[in-house]
């Protein structure tokens, strides 16, 4: 998500639709009633404006810019191009480009979405689904999606077999001989295809997502051997690590549970054990779909470059995922559970975006020691939720205003622990300046010790650099 539009897009790039396979109506209904609740709107609307420029029963449509689009959706292009990686990622989209010395030009390949069994058959996009929709809606929307079976109870199927109904006619009574050339003018070119429909495809999860082989190294051939881990059940496990941020050694536990009397992987209850113990962990909750940072239209700084610390603060903030920070933070070890699950209800529960759950990461580690209390963090959450707080300087902004409140109820919760003036005074002192009565309006941002927040921003400029190493 952390490409930069400017550098892939400009308006007078040109594009041409055209669709793997031919759509139908119905595909319409389950692009609506299925993907839309995981892509928004606006990937929804791409989606469909892209193929409204395709003739019907025709692959490809005609050669534009991407201003035309633009004009169309009333959208800039940073939003368009971030909603076009969004409908990449979960299977809808394949983009291709050919550039040459004055001229770009992108193909984008529309690709049907799954069928409802394939759909609800795949445990990513349905428990991103569920959690969505709610249980009542989404029990509505599978119901819409089937109907009764037949069954063979009540009939008995009488369907006659193609050997029953033709039979083969001997070469000597065809009336013209099936020669070369007659073969040749049979097959169809090669720079050609047949239209028709297509399958849809599962969302990749990236390969480097989990380590297989610490995984590996934590298998006894004796319990699990090797050859049980087919390619189908390895990409099982990706799948499964990637929903439920499953280490490659607690996976291991799982699988102990999952293996049959010959030596197999039972994939169905391995995906009922991945879910039980994420809801024992995350108490009886399912995860959301997040972005891992924050949107391209949020971002302040993602056409243009900062010119002061605060606005490099800002930048930093906004292309860094929460959990990436936090493990930043800790150089380099991995957050402890109890701090993923306050980031993660922060995100779910008060539907904070990434880049201002970063602020309130840095604002309350710097308040608190380093460490994140959960009520601390839940009621500043809570605040910024109902004042619909959506970027990274609207946040840092929020927090210098209401800096002597925050202050307050941080200052609350210590004297309630200590019952001591002076050590209240003691634990605020170490990170923020004494109040000056005319700085009423003081900036929390430089009122803690310069050292800590450079270090805290030198941190984030180094895993910045990280990133940007691994993007390219």
């Amino acid at each position: 998500m952390s490409e930069r539009h400017w550098k892939e897009l400009v308006p007078v790039d040109r594009y041409i639709v055209r669709a793997s396979g031919l759509m139908q109506s119905f595909d319409r209904k389950i692009l609506t009633m299925l993907y839309q609740p995981l892509l928004g709107y606006r990937g929804f609307s791409l989606f469909m404006t892209l193929w409204s420029e395709l003739d019907q029963d025709r692959l490809w449509g005609e050669e534009t810019t991407h201003h035309g689009i633009m004009t169309t959706m009333q959208c800039n292009l940073k939003d368009i191009h971030q909603e076009r990686i969004k409908l990449e990622g979960i299977g809808l989209l394949k983009t291709w480009v050919k550039e040459d010395e004055h001229s770009r030009t992108f193909i984008y390949e529309l690709q049907p979405p799954l069928s409802p069994d394939a759909f609800f058959s795949e445990p990513m996009l349905t428990i991103y689904l569920y959690n969505r929709l709610g249980k009542s809606k989404y029990a509505s929307v599978k119901k819409y999606f089937s109907d009764d079976a037949i069954t063979d109870a009540d009939y008995v199927q009488i369907t006659r077999q193609f050997s029953d109904v033709f039979q083969s006619v001997q070469a000597e009574n065809i009336a013209y001989a099936a020669n070369e050339e007659t073969m040749e003018e049979l097959k169809l070119p090669e720079d050609k295809e047949w239209i028709g429909s297509k399958t849809g495809r599962e969302p990749d999860v990236g390969k480097g997502e989990f380590d297989f082989e610490l995984f590996y190294a934590g298998l006894s051939d004796v319990v699990i051997p090797k050859k049980a881990i087919t390619a189908k059940v390895k990409q099982a496990i990706q799948k499964l690590a990637f929903i439920y941020q499953i280490d490659p050694l607690t996976m291991k536990d799982l699988m102990m549970n999952v293996i049959d009397e010959d030596n197999m992987i039972n994939l169905e209850k391995l995906r009922k054990s991945a879910r039980d113990w994420y809801q024992l962990e995350y108490h009886n909750t399912l995860p959301s779909l997040v972005e891992k940072t924050q949107p391209a239209n949020l971002q302040q700084f993602a056409d243009r470059n900062p010119s002061s610390k605060e606005e490099q603060l800002i930048q930093q903030l906004e292309n860094v995922s929460p959990k990436a920070m936090l493990t930043d933070l800790s150089g380099g070890a991995e957050p402890s559970v109890s701090d993923l699950r306050i980031v993660e209800d922060v995100m779910f529960k008060q539907q904070l975006t990434p880049g201002v759950t970063n602020v309130l990461l840095y604002y309350v580690l710097l308040k608190t020691d380093m460490k994140l209390n959960r009520k601390y963090v839940e009621k500043i959450a809570s605040h910024w939720a109902r004042k619909q707080v959506k970027t990274v300087s609207a946040a840092m902004e929020l927090a210098k205003e209401e800096h002597r409140q925050y202050q307050n109820w941080a200052d609350t919760k210590t004297t309630k622990k200590t019952s001591s003036v002076s050590k209240e005074k003691q634990v605020r002192n170490r990170y923020v300046s004494e109040p000056d009565p005319a700085e009423e309006n003081a900036d929390s941002f430089q009122a803690v010790q310069e050292q800590d927040k450079q270090k805290l921003a030198e941190r984030l400029a180094k895993l910045k650099n990280k990133k940007l190493k691994l993007d390219n």
